[in-house]
């Protein structure tokens, strides 16, 4: 099955960028469509992006404009450059990738990386 790993996380002040990462290994060729999803302490996990393997973005309103997010299939990597980061965006975040079986799907996640922005 597919693993995940996060990484890129930290503490950064308000204004400032981050890049975070996540890695995915195993059959990571049955890889349809794949997100960042955060996870504020006491808040419901809200969708961040998500990325087609045909490269159709999608945002939350409160991150259009601020926020990238992209994937290079060859090196198995999706990415979620954030900038301009505001202290909302305080969370953790979580990698989430979905394959498609023959009659359901399969639903992966990574352990997730704190993002912590300081005003």
């Amino acid at each position: 099955q597919v693993q995940l790993v996060e990484s890129g996380g930290g503490l950064v002040q308000a204004g400032g960028s981050l890049r975070l990462s996540c890695t995915a290994s195993g059959p990571t060729s049955c890889i349809s469509t794949m997100d960042w999803y955060r996870q504020a302490p006491g808040k419901e996990r809200e969708l961040v992006a998500t990325v087609t393997n045909g490269g159709r973005t999608n945002y939350a309103d409160s991150v259009k404009g601020r926020f990238t997010i992209s994937r290079d299939n060859a090196k198995n990597t999706l990415y979620l450059q954030m900038n301009s980061l505001k202290s909302e965006d305080t969370a953790g975040y979580y990698c989430h990738a979905r394959c498609p079986g023959t009659y359901t799907l399969y639903d992966y996640w990574g352990q997730g990386t704190q993002v912590t922005v300081s005003s």
